[in-house]
Parts: structure tokens; C-alpha cells; sequence
């Protein structure tokens, strides 16, 4: 792996660790159904990075099938959610920013899926909202 930029983070109890190497991008809060209901939070941060320059450092997380296209993996003590892999997009994987080491380093840039935000959470002034997936990386 090149040494560009590494980001850390993990689950709660410590049991699960990763790193990915890299740039990161699409830096998002999601409101969609999916994310909500498998992490039971109002909204989900997310930062996507490639699959090459990820990999977990310690334990291993549990992965499940989320949707027909996509898996998800979370520590199989903590509970903490971890990251989410698309079926259709084989060299990303986004990572929680909340299981950051430093989530302040990578604040999000936008919202994506407003439409299906919760009607009791706001949106922050100054970040672009999509009312579906944002069209392009």
C-alpha cells in the first residue's frame, strides 16, 4: 500500500480495528431507510475509500446481506457498524465516520436521501441535500 494519507478507526470495544490508505470521498450523511434501520440511527456518515488500500488490522467483523446489492459489517461484540460494501461497485467500500479514530478530520460535504429524512432532523445550513443518491462520485 502506498502511504498517502491513513485513516483509523474501529468499533467501541476495541475488538475490531481497520485502516484504509488514501483519499477519501464521498463524505455523506445518509437518511435512507437502510441505513437507519440496520444501525437504528436517525442518519448514518459515511466516507467511501478504495477496496485495495482498506483492510481490517484486528478481530473480524461479521458481514451480513443488508439489501439484495450490498453487505454490511459490524463487530460481532459490540455491535458497532462498520462498513458497507455495494455488489455493483467492487473496488469501494464506504466506512462509518463515526468509527473514525478522528471523524472531526472528515467532516461530511452533503446529505444524500433527504427524502427519506425523519421529520424531526434538521439539515445544517451550508451543505448540499440530495432527495435521492447524489448522480456521479
Amino acid at each position: 500500500m502506498t502511504r498517502e494519507r491513513a485513516i483509523t478507526g474501529g468499533c467501541r470495544c476495541g475488538g475490531v480495528r481497520y485502516e484504509a490508505e488514501g483519499e477519501p470521498w464521498n463524505r455523506t450523511v445518509c437518511h435512507c431507510a437502510d441505513c437507519r434501520g440496520t444501525t437504528g440511527a436517525p442518519m448514518v456518515g459515511w466516507l467511501t475509500v478504495r477496496r485495495a488500500g482498506w483492510r481490517f488490522t484486528a478481530g473480524t467483523p461479521t458481514w451480513f446481506r443488508s439489501s439484495p446489492r450490498a453487505e454490511r459489517a459490524f463487530c460481532p461484540a459490540c455491535g458497532t457498524h462498520l462498513a458497507y460494501r455495494a455488489d455493483d461497485l467492487p473496488d469501494e467500500a464506504d466506512l462509518t465516520l463515526a468509527s473514525l479514530d478522528d471523524p472531526e478530520s472528515v467532516p461530511p460535504r452533503d446529505h444524500v436521501w433527504v427524502s427519506r429524512r425523519l421529520s424531526w432532523v434538521g439539515l445544517p445550513a451550508g451543505l448540499p441535500a440530495y432527495q435521492e443518491a447524489r448522480t456521479g462520485s
